[in-house]
């Protein structure tokens, strides 16, 4: 824009309006593990569906299982009870499990719901970005008494779920932000394999897994552990302690 030096006529000053940025353009949180404790429920959900084959799934079963893609956890079901039914048959049965079992219960895990208030309190972009259908993120979503996020993603609104980033770069294109600017909440490695080929910021919060850090991937406990003001930071340095 311009400004007058010397009113009403005289030189005009060329000011830019150009302002660096000072935070990530958009914050993406996963669902599973990340923002609700639904592991719990799964574990429950696949130790009941495999049991009824006579399969004891166990800590192992669901570590190999953890992030999906469901596709992927039908075919493992399938192949650890005896090849029975099909591997389409376990997929939709377990997700009528878990969806009627997230319509009971929705616990949320710490700093998740205070971390995305405070974010969207200073108006930043956020989205939940989940590879569970649509039906058990609805579920989840409807649990938390209103939506607080402004738009989902699901496995069913993209070709590719994750490990594909797909779904991240659907969300940074709702979100009207470049993705490369964007900042993602991760659990599982499927999950972080997605973030990190989306080309955004990652921050993980693994639990029976391991992520090493990298310098656009860091791995912290808890989501307790994280605010605005730590964000802000680390957008001005991604190594900086948290």
């Amino acid at each position: 824009m311009y400004l007058h030096i010397n009113k009403p006529y005289g030189t005009l000053l060329h000011v830019s309006s150009y302002q660096p940025r000072r935070f990530f353009e958009a914050v993406f949180f996963d669902m599973d593990g990340l923002f609700v404790d639904s592991e719990p429920i799964w574990l429950e959900s696949e130790s009941e569906l495999t049991a009824s084959f006579g399969y004891v799934w166990s800590d192992e079963d669901q570590v190999a299982c953890l992030g999906g893609p469901l596709s992927r956890v039908g075919e493992y079901m399938f192949e650890k009870c005896n090849r029975v039914e099909s591997p389409t048959f376990f997929t939709n049965t377990l997700i009528e499990i878990q969806t009627a079992k997230l319509r009971g219960k929705t616990p949320l895990l710490p700093g998740a719901l205070e971390l995305l208030l405070q974010l969207q309190s200073h108006g930043i972009a956020t989205g939940l970005v989940s590879a569970s259908p649509r039906n058990i993120v609805n579920a989840v979503l409807e649990n938390l008494g209103g939506n607080p996020f402004p738009f989902s993603i699901s496995a069913d609104d993209v070709v590719n779920t994750k490990p594909h980033p797909d779904a991240y770069l659907l969300a940074a294109e709702k979100a009207g932000a470049e993705i490369s600017r964007c900042l993602i909440f991760e659990d599982s490695l499927t999950g972080v394999s997605a973030a990190k080929a989306s080309g955004a910021w990652l921050i993980a919060v693994p639990h029976l897994v391991v992520v090493p850090e990298e310098p656009r991937v860091r791995s912290i406990k808890s989501l307790t552990q994280i605010s605005y003001d730590t964000l802000q930071e680390l957008f001005k340095d991604f190594t900086t302690t948290i």
